[in-house]
């Protein structure tokens, strides 16, 4: 069976041609994927895959269904793009996008923590040394809307005081390569703000990497 759009065939593979057609491996994303709006603290962004039929499915259940473990898969993918490996070649600490206190209970996980998870793991089957992910580095305060609620403008504004570095844990922040790990990317804005707020608290790069990015301005 096809993990992406859930068809049935017969060869023992995770996902069927139609589907890896939508997702080369190799396929240059740089113009589309590396994000420079805002203030400029992120560096780059790097997006396995458009969002869009079928990978769409896949992150609403990762996201919504309660079924984490299709963030194997997308690192999977993930791990297709060089673009990804020179990333986590060069990351010295990978940090999840955290999700509020509410929204955690809510859902019982963090999907941008289950996708770093699972790119350090396989990664690390092919080889790769890929640090492992810092739940608590940082810190999302209150109860913001969700993103994919908001228009552009909302999204920056939703964002602005969203993130903070945990005190305890500044000193292995700075002076450090950090990448971002996320599900999706629409405006940057999430990975903007929160690469904004460590940098200021002396992190030497931050960059990012997402499963998906959306066309959506």
């Amino acid at each position: 069976m096809c993990h992406a759009c859930v068809r049935r065939f017969g060869a023992p593979r995770w996902r069927c041609q139609n589907c890896a057609a939508l997702a080369p491996p190799g396929q240059a994303r740089c113009d589309a994927c590396t994000l420079t709006a805002g203030s400029g603290h992120l560096g780059h962004c790097v997006a396995a895959v458009d969002y869009a039929y079928p990978w769409d499915t896949l992150v609403a259940r990762l996201k919504f269904k309660g079924e984490p473990a299709w963030a194997r898969t997308m690192a999977d993918l993930m791990l297709l793009r060089p673009e990804v490996r020179t990333l986590l070649a060069e990351a010295q600490l990978l940090i999840p996008v955290p999700l509020s206190a509410r929204r955690l209970a809510e859902r019982g996980y963090n999907q941008a923590w289950e996708i770093g998870k699972a790119v350090r793991q396989r990664g690390r089957l092919q080889g790769l040394t890929v640090p492992a992910p810092c739940a608590q580095a940082l810190l999302r305060r209150g109860d913001h809307p969700d993103q994919h609620t908001l228009s552009r403008e909302q999204r920056w504004r939703n964002l602005r005081q969203a993130f903070e570095v945990n005190p305890r844990l500044s000193g292995s922040v700075s002076g450090r390569r950090v990448l971002l790990v996320d599900d999706v990317s629409t405006t940057g804005a999430t990975l903007q703000m929160a690469a904004r707020v460590l940098r200021r608290a002396g992190a030497a790069e931050v960059n990012g990497l997402v499963f998906a990015r959306t066309d959506t301005d």
